[in-house]
């Protein structure tokens, strides 16, 4: 697995995938879909797809694949090298959403939520396989949302395959479980890996289980966060583990709007108008401070006249 792709840039998200074997485009396939890191608050949530002929699911069942969640890490990376030893007949294909990715989705004025997302990037993956030629017959998933909406959508928007969305899909379903080890195979491996493009240092890679309440995690999260600039790519900021920290511990900003005046209103909250920010010269009241390295990293400096 070449995650080369998304580690030259890890704030956009990325379409990794295998060859596809010869026998999926001339036999019928069944194909099955999983994510991995949905509800941590860090790193990327990875979607993943496997596939083979449907002629072939006994040789699936014979990798002897389970649900992700229960396998060792060693266990899981065993079971994915056998995946891909197996690429006369199974193929596979990853969709990484970034932290970024869905942070700024969850955020944005028209809402994206997570469910979307999620949805988003299963069918995706889908168009996918077909678009590259895999005679799809079965399609089985791992449901998020209520199940039946699910598969209806599914069903709709790919008609002539026959659909099934099931709550625990990756334990019922073998093509689900190679997809479930497929997307934390990767997950795993980006987590462990993650290059900061902040320039935080030596970074302490104690993160704990990424998991909202894992003390390890809080921790980090305590540990990282800038009080102007908020937290690296790596954190999920939309989550509201993130919020409530940076609610109490960032710096409070007040945001100039158009029903009264910015800067009597910043003054009387003790702030600095942004607008300041805009002026010909800086109020005399203003202090000298070192400037912050992300105007440093950017060359970015103020200027009196254009």
């Amino acid at each position: 697995m070449d995650l080369t792709d998304f580690e030259a840039d890890n704030s956009v998200s990325c379409r990794l995938a295998s060859p596809v074997p010869e026998a999926c485009k001339s036999e019928d396939c069944c194909l099955g879909i999983d994510e991995a890191g949905r509800g941590p608050v860090l790193g990327p949530m990875v979607y993943g797809i496997c596939f083979c002929p449907v002629s072939r699911k006994e040789d699936l069942k014979d990798l002897k694949v389970a649900d992700s969640k229960t396998l060792s890490e060693a266990e899981r990376e065993n079971l994915f090298l056998k995946l891909d030893e197996a690429k006369s007949f199974v193929g596979w294909a990853l969709q990484i959403l970034s932290p970024n990715t869905i942070s700024t989705s969850m955020l944005q004025r028209a809402k994206y939520n997570l469910n979307a997302l999620s949805h988003d990037a299963a069918i995706g993956l889908v168009q996918y396989a077909l678009d590259c030629g895999v005679q799809l017959k079965e399609v089985f998933v791992d449901t998020v949302g209520p199940a039946e909406k699910y598969e209806e959508k599914l069903s709709q928007r790919f008609p002539g395959i026959k659909v099934t969305v099931r709550p625990k899909a990756d334990s019922l379903f073998p093509i689900v479980s190679a997809a479930s080890i497929c997307a934390k195979v990767a997950r795993d491996r980006i987590v462990k890996g993650w290059k900061f493009a902040e320039d935080l240092g030596e970074v302490d890679t104690e993160y704990g289980s990424g998991y909202p309440n894992d003390p390890k995690t809080k921790s980090w999260l305590l540990k990282y966060l800038d009080p102007v600039f908020g937290y690296p790519q790596f954190v999920r900021f939309s989550w509201s583990t993130a919020q409530t920290l940076l609610d109490s511990k960032a710096v409070t900003v007040h945001w100039d709007d158009d029903e009264e005046d910015g800067e009597k209103a910043a003054a009387r909250q003790n702030n600095t108008s942004m607008l300041t920010y805009f002026s010909r010269s800086k109020p005399a009241s203003t202090p000298t401070r070192e400037t912050h390295r992300f105007f440093t990293e950017r060359r970015l400096q103020s200027i009196d006249t254009l």
